[in-house]
């Protein structure tokens, strides 16, 4: 089974701005696939759809076999908890919160086992190399290590499906390499697909599959 299936999506803005049509997308565990395009085609729009929090005009979108389309507000939540993980531009790493309980968070929301998700939590930070900075705070870490921290989030509860939207866009050319490989290592340990989009030919370089969206759907490596 295919991590997602993405088959004849469309999607227009406002009365009559066509993003794109025609789009199909297949990406099976373990693949990571790059995703560029000029400015405004619609890039964080197609990720929004993916993770059910757009609709599209028109097609369909399954992850691990699930169609999005019929399911309603609280089961696209349930499922995106579930199946999904989230790679930001901006971290969102939670100051309030120690590292380890921003790691354990999508863990704590699936299910109270509290033990699991500390011990889950530190098996991540380890696999990112932050294994012993699980009991600090955001405000300690650089902006490559915050990315880190919001690798092993999106990873720790084993989704079928990682989303990335600019994942390095912060960060030095150096520090990027460096994540962008420990991002790519680990998605492909834990069997997760993963989309990643940018705007950068040599960040995309790391994924398995290179396509671009166009307004005629996607284009690119088979």
């Amino acid at each position: 089974m295919n991590a997602i299936d993405v088959t004849g999506l469309a999607k227009s803005v406002g009365d009559s701005r066509q993003l794109f049509s025609g789009l199909n997308l297949a990406v099976r565990p373990g693949e990571l696939v790059a995703l560029l395009g000029e400015s405004g085609v619609g890039k964080s729009t197609l990720l929004n759809i993916l993770a059910g929090l757009d609709d599209a005009d028109a097609g369909e979108v399954r992850i691990a076999g699930t169609a999005l389309g019929p399911l309603d507000e609280g089961a696209r939540t349930r499922l995106r908890r579930e199946k999904i993980g989230f790679v930001f531009q901006a971290f969102h790493i939670l100051p309030y919160l120690t590292l380890a309980q921003n790691v354990a968070l999508p863990l704590a929301l699936i299910a109270p086992d509290t033990a699991t998700a500390t011990a889950r939590a530190g098996e991540m930070l380890e696999a990112v190399g932050l294994g012993d900075r699980g009991q600090g705070y955001a405000r300690d870490l650089s902006g490559g290590e915050l990315q880190r921290v919001a690798i092993a989030r999106a990873l720790v509860h084993r989704p079928a499906l990682i989303l990335a939207d600019e994942p390095t866009g912060n960060l030095d050319p150096e520090t990027a390499t460096r994540v962008l490989a420990l991002f790519a290592q680990a998605a492909r340990a834990g069997g997760a697909a993963a989309i990643m989009v940018t705007h950068s030919a040599a960040t995309a370089q790391v994924a398995d599959r290179v396509l671009t969206l166009t307004h005629a759907g996607l284009v690119g490596g088979a």
